[in-house]
C-alpha cells in the first residue's frame, strides 16, 4: 500500500471510529446495562449515561484505524483481479484480520468501559487500575475470544467506487440485521467481562455463558439489549461508513495536491 493510502486509512478510520463510538455512547450504556447480570436497573438505570466515556474515547481512535489499516493492508497482500470471483474471500480474509487486530486494543477499552458502565459511582482509571491490581495484564483481555468471533461474524465493507451516502445506507441495514443475529454473543462478551474473578463465567467459555443466561433467563436473556444494539449499530454503521469515506477522499485528495 502507498504511503498516502495508508495514512488516509489510519486517520480516516480512527476519526470516524471517535465521532461513532461518543455521539452513539449513551445507546451502548442502555444495551450493557439490559445484558448485565444484576439487570437494568441495578445497573444503573438511565442515571450516569455517559459513565465509562474515557475508556471508550482512548481506545476509539488507535481500535478503528487499526481495523482498517490492517484492513487494507490485507486487502492489497492478497491483491486479485476486480473481476475475480475470489474479491468477496478476499474482502472477508482482510476484515476478519482486522478484527483480530483491533481486538487487541478493543478489548482491553471494553473491559475498562463496560464496567464503568455498571459502576457509574466508580471512576474509569480506578476500574482500570483495579483490574491489573486483582487480575493482572489477563483481566483487561476477558472476552478476546468472543469479542473477535462477534466482529469478524459481520464486519465487511464494500470496495466498489460508489458515494459515501450508498455505503452508508448499505451500511446501516446491513449492520442493523448482523447486529440482531449476533445480540446472543453480544450478552455472552458482557458476562464475560463483567463476571467476578474467580467464577466461572470470567475464565471466557462463550458456551458456558450462553448456557448460564440460557438457564436463568431463557431467549429473553439471550437477546437483552437487542433493539438498543440494532439502532446503535444501525446508525454506527451509517455514520462511519459515511464519515470514512468523505474523510479518505478528502485526504488522498489533499495529498495529491501537496508537492
Amino acid at each position: 500500500m502507498d504511503r498516502p493510502g495508508f495514512m488516509a486509512s489510519l486517520v480516516a478510520g480512527g476519526v470516524a471510529g471517535v465521532s461513532v463510538d461518543l455521539i452513539l455512547f449513551p445507546l451502548d450504556t442502555i444495551k450493557t446495562r439490559l445484558q448485565s447480570p444484576q439487570g437494568f436497573n441495578k445497573a444503573g438505570g438511565f442515571r450516569g449515561i455517559y459513565a465509562g466515556v474515557p475508556s471508550a474515547a482512548v481506545g476509539s481512535f488507535p481500535n478503528a484505524a487499526a481495523f482498517f489499516i490492517t484492513y487494507e493492508y490485507v486487502k492489497w497482500f492478497l491483491h486479485t483481479d476486480s473481476s475475480s470471483y475470489l474479491t468477496p474471500m478476499k474482502h472477508m480474509l482482510a476484515a476478519s484480520a482486522g478484527e483480530v487486530v483491533a481486538c487487541l486494543i478493543r478489548v482491553p477499552s471494553e473491559v475498562v468501559k463496560q464496567r464503568a458502565q455498571v459502576s457509574a459511582s466508580t471512576k474509569t482509571f480506578q476500574i482500570f487500575s483495579n483490574i491489573l491490581y486483582e487480575e493482572g495484564i489477563q483481566g483487561l483481555y476477558r472476552g478476546y475470544k468472543s469479542t473477535v468471533l462477534r466482529e469478524a461474524l459481520w464486519s465487511w465493507r464494500q470496495d466498489h467506487v460508489v458515494d459515501s451516502w450508498q455505503s452508508a445506507v448499505c451500511g446501516a441495514f446491513a449492520g442493523g440485521f448482523a447486529a440482531a443475529v449476533t445480540t446472543p454473543l453480544d450478552v455472552a462478551k458482557t458476562r464475560i467481562m463483567l463476571a467476578k474473578a474467580g467464577s466461572s463465567t470470567a475464565n471466557g467459555n462463550v458456551l458456558s455463558a450462553l448456557h448460564g443466561v440460557w438457564q436463568s433467563q431463557g431467549l429473553a436473556g439471550l437477546f437483552a439489549g437487542v433493539f438498543p444494539r440494532m439502532a446503535a449499530i444501525s446508525l454506527g454503521g451509517f455514520i462511519f461508513l459515511g464519515a470514512y469515506d468523505h474523510t479518505h477522499r478528502l485526504l488522498l485528495e489533499v495529498g495529491r495536491k501537496s508537492p
